[in-house]
């Protein structure tokens, strides 16, 4: 009984503080990761966190059209890329290439894991990504998902955030990144230790086109416009 009383309190404590940040979050940017704490060992930490206003439409567009197609309109989860994922693949297995659209994993997971969570860490990590993705869908609303998304991302080795990463590869501020330059930048993602945006690593130069091209077959669409250019 005594461990059931504890064990209680505990669940309930922590409910509760994670709620609270994630309320806190909508407003302030979180101050540090987990991701940022163990890369700051290795690369040291370059970040610069700037508002919505300030990253550009380019980054906000190349970043759907690479990660989560469908973002504007799920719940934060993709079911059917996740049905599929459990899936045996029949047959002898092929190295094929990494689809655009960000496989299973939609930008709300990959936020709720990059601020709340941890790398790796496999389906342990998933009861909690599952929490967390469900939080803020509901607490903050698309828009502040893809601006927190966009300012705690890593895109190098040690460089996170759009800012951060416009100003070590192209050394201008995200608002004023061209097309090529945002789809360069998020084309080293889901690896960006090993994806090099300068010197542009092979990976890199093949998926960019892909994801211009992306973004010119999305941009007419309504509830991606709606969110992209709210103020």
């Amino acid at each position: 009984m005594i461990i059931w009383k504890w064990t209680k309190r505990i669940v309930i404590g922590l409910f509760i503080s994670s709620l609270l940040y994630i309320i806190i979050c909508k407003w302030i940017m979180p101050p540090i990761t987990i991701t940022q704490i163990s890369n700051s060992f290795s690369y040291g930490l370059k970040r610069d966190y700037v508002n919505w206003n300030e990253m550009g439409y380019n980054i906000k567009l190349a970043a759907i059209a690479s990660e989560d197609q469908l973002f504007p309109d799920h719940n934060g989860f993709d079911w059917d890329a996740i049905q599929k994922s459990f899936k045996p693949k029949a047959g002898k297995k092929k190295k094929s290439k990494i689809p655009l659209g960000g496989g299973a994993s939609t930008i709300s997971q990959q936020t709720a894991k990059n601020v709340f969570l941890w790398q790796g860490g496999g389906y342990i990590r998933k009861i909690p990504e599952f929490y967390f993705t469900q939080m803020i869908e509901w607490i903050w609303g698309k828009k502040r998902i893809l601006e927190v998304y966009l300012n705690v991302i890593e895109m190098g080795k040690g460089v996170f955030g759009v800012e951060a990463a416009a100003q070590y590869y192209f050394h201008k501020p995200a608002i004023q990144l061209s097309r090529s330059e945002a789809a360069m930048i998020i084309a080293c993602l889901p690896n960006p230790k090993k994806f090099s945006v300068v010197p542009m690593s092979s990976r890199v130069a093949w998926r960019y086109p892909q994801i211009l091209q992306q973004m010119s077959l999305i941009e007419d669409d309504e509830d991606l416009l709606a969110i992209i250019k709210s103020k």
